[in-house]
């Protein structure tokens, strides 16, 4: 049984659910899913995100791992985990939000730029540093060149066009946002068949 570090490792595109109807969120996870995608992130700037997490772990928390999103403290970590969030992210460095993820038993991925903020991040326990915005892969390629053993997550801007690009930088996983889940579309069955697809192109971006 992997652990859920080796399942983000492992599988290495996060979708990043943001904004979308609480009504939908199951529809399009599983659609998510049937096109590949085996970790998902619900944004707690989104319309009610705790019933949302609940929700997609109860339907599909066998087969999808779920994390919450934007979390800015440690009440929202421990609210998220609750709720059956498995992995937490955030935009910034913050020790307390660590430090929950942590305790709680959640794989902690806060969010960085500079060397410095993701060294700081490294050095107060997260597991994996999210990358954002991801300006290009020669920027992660720098910034692993002195910070080898620190696991990178980049996430923002990232297609099926450049995704292999990022890859070739070691980067251990990817935060992938409207390029693959657009939440301002109205949930049809074209459109969840579109999600499909764009997953599968995610998919086939990564393969050897």
């Amino acid at each position: 049984m992997m652990t859920v570090y080796q399942q983000i490792t492992s599988n290495k595109l996060v979708a990043i659910l943001r904004g979308a109807d609480p009504r939908d969120v199951v529809r399009i996870a599983a659609a998510l899913y049937e096109g590949g995608i085996r970790l998902l992130e619900i944004t707690m700037n989104s319309e009610a995100p705790l019933k949302a997490i609940e929700q997609v772990a109860h339907k599909l928390g066998d087969r999808l791992v779920i994390g919450a999103g934007t979390v800015l403290d440690a009440g929202m970590a421990a609210d998220a985990v609750s709720a059956g969030a498995r992995f937490i992210l955030s935009p910034v460095v913050e020790a307390t939000v660590i430090s929950a993820a942590r305790k709680l038993g959640a794989v902690s991925i806060p969010g960085a730029y500079t060397a410095t903020e993701i060294y700081t991040a490294h050095r107060a326990g997260a597991d994996i540093v999210k990358v954002f915005p991801a300006t290009s892969p020669a920027y992660i390629k720098d910034l692993r060149a002195p910070l080898p053993h620190i696991p990178l997550l980049p996430t923002g801007g990232i297609t099926p066009e450049n995704i292999g690009a990022y890859l070739k930088t070691g980067a251990v996983g990817f935060g992938i946002g409207s390029a693959l889940v657009n939440t301002k579309e109205p949930v049809t069955g074209a459109y969840l068949e579109t999600l499909k697809e764009n997953a599968r192109k995610f998919i086939q971006a990564i393969q050897p």
